[in-house]
């Protein structure tokens, strides 16, 4: 799963580590400067867990693992 935001917009998540948010912070500036994104692991997001909120543009969704190993993101 591939993950791209723009410069201006941040990716929150409930307790992150700093190894995430400084993985996803290098992601950012990485595809902003023309390099190609590495992407991140949805295992990665979730952390073992089965959902998690993400705030985007001042909205809350949230990234919820299916039985099936599928992803759904609601607002």
């Amino acid at each position: 799963m591939s993950l791209a935001l723009p410069n201006s917009q941040t990716l929150s998540l409930p307790s992150a580590s700093a190894k995430y948010a400084s993985r996803l912070e290098a992601a950012t500036n990485e595809s902003t400067a023309g390099a190609p994104m590495g992407g991140m692991s949805s295992n990665e997001i979730l952390r073992g867990q089965k959902a998690v909120e993400i705030n985007h543009n001042g909205s809350t969704y949230r990234l919820q693992a299916t039985r099936l190993g599928k992803l759904i993101l609601t607002k």
